[in-house]
């Protein structure tokens, strides 16, 4: 089966010149087109998450894949290797009009996936040196990484809601409950209760002694 694939990224982009690049490139080589495959997705996206995915997995070996150009498959370099490995793996021939491709069982097409898999990893070696240089750069500015000293989300959360949690114990509301409604952990609710005398009011006897014995029992 020979199938030509078009992908584009915006509904306003055509498909028209795709397919007739690929029908004349299939004329050239007096292939038949059995199916066409046509998306509207990124090509950031990955190809599990696109008609691409579902296509290459019914695809059999000897089949045909007929795109116009490489990053018509993926913009990334590393997909597009993933995407050739699958390809060479189920035996599946994949051309590319505009740059001439051919990827198939033959010696040249595996000595160019060579070629594409070592660029690929250089690529990824790159992007991490780049990331760390980057952090390096910034740490010897001055500028603090990670999360500020303080700025625990689940804590901000208590304290924006803490009259309402005052007033759910006051209501009788159980510690649990609490943590249930604002999901979070005891562990967090305690140190919370300890900073904020007025919420440690709210807390009746019998909520108090369970906290306490609870943060016993973790040390």
């Amino acid at each position: 089966m020979i199938i030509g694939y078009l992908r584009i990224s915006t509904g306003k982009q055509h498909l028209a010149n795709q397919q007739d690049e690929i029908q004349r490139f299939a004329e050239s080589k007096n292939f038949t087109i059995d199916s066409w495959v046509t998306e509207v997705a990124s090509g950031k996206k990955h190809e599990r998450d696109r008609k691409l995915g579902a296509l290459l997995k019914r695809m059999k070996p000897g089949d045909t894949l007929i795109v116009t150009e490489i990053s018509r498959l993926s913009r990334t370099l590393t997909d597009i290797m993933a995407i050739m490995g699958k390809c060479l793996n189920k035996e599946i021939n994949l051309y590319t009009t505009k740059e001439g491709y051919s990827f198939d069982n033959t010696i040249n097409s595996k000595v160019l996936c060579f070629a594409f898999g070592l660029v690929a990893e250089i690529e990824r070696n790159l992007i991490s040196m780049r990331t760390k240089e980057a952090l390096a750069l910034r740490k010897s500015e001055g500028i603090v990484l990670g999360r500020k000293k303080g700025s625990y989300t689940k804590t901000n959360v208590l304290v924006a809601n803490k009259q309402t949690i005052i007033q759910m114990l006051n209501q009788d509301k159980s510690v649990a409950d609490i943590c249930k409604r604002f999901d979070l952990s005891r562990d967090t609710f305690a140190k919370f209760r300890k900073a904020h005398p007025s919420v440690q009011k709210a807390l009746n006897e019998k909520e108090r002694r369970r906290i306490d014995s609870f943060a016993k029992n973790r040390q």
